[in-house]
């Protein structure tokens, strides 16, 4: 299920999108300058996959932290560190690091760090509808990807109307697998240092290193 995390966050920052919806390209625009305003993100959240005809419910809380292109992921037992270049996996029960160099799309998978700016490349999109939870305005817009091979048929996003702010994204597998994301705290502009994107492989000795460059 961690692929299919990655799978689903990625593919942004260059807007390459035309001919699209209007209102949303409106409110999608918001959305990236309130996030480029950010030196760096901290989020919690929660992570589930349900498939009704398996009668598939799992569901998991993770964390992200994002500066630049590097990011620290925690998701379903595993610490991930990326630096830009380098990514490291840390299995906590197996007490096992996996060093790699990926590349985009790699594996078909998607960049973590583009959690907050999926939308802006490689989808069309369309505005759905304004809702309303509680107090709380939301705009719903859907993605489509243009690469047809993508496991999913559209992702649908809820963004806040006060904040411009991406709250979740559900993904519709064409398996039936549908991907939920639901984001609970966001902190920005906390400070970070590179270190804290690189496994610290001399301070955990017991640890196996699996150097797969």
């Amino acid at each position: 299920m961690k692929k299919v995390f990655c799978f689903l966050l990625v593919g942004l920052l260059c807007f390459n999108l035309s001919a699209q919806d209007n209102k949303a390209k409106e409110v999608l625009d918001k959305v990236s300058a309130k996030n480029k305003e950010f030196k760096s993100i901290k989020a919690e959240f929660t992570f589930s996959m349900d498939n009704k005809e398996e009668d598939i419910h799992d569901e998991s809380k993770g964390s992200i932290v994002l500066m630049g292109d590097k990011y620290r992921l925690k998701i379903m037992g595993s610490d991930n560190y990326f630096d830009g270049t380098t990514l490291y996996t840390h299995m906590i029960d197996a007490e096992e690091v996996n060093i790699t160099e990926p590349e985009e799309d790699e594996d078909g998978g998607l960049d973590p760090s583009k959690i907050f700016t999926i939308y802006e490349s490689g989808f069309t999109y369309k505005y759905v509808k304004e809702d309303t939870k509680g107090n709380i305005s939301y705009h719903i817009i859907d993605l489509f990807p243009k690469d047809t091979e993508k496991e999913f048929t559209h992702i649908r996003l809820r963004i806040n109307k006060e904040k411009s702010q991406i709250e979740s994204l559900e993904s519709v597998g064409k398996d039936g697998n549908n991907i939920n994301i639901i984001l609970k705290k966001l902190t920005p502009n906390l400070t970070f240092s590179s270190s804290d994107f690189i496994f610290d492989t001399k301070s955990n000795p017991d640890i196996e290193i699996n150097d797969m460059r």
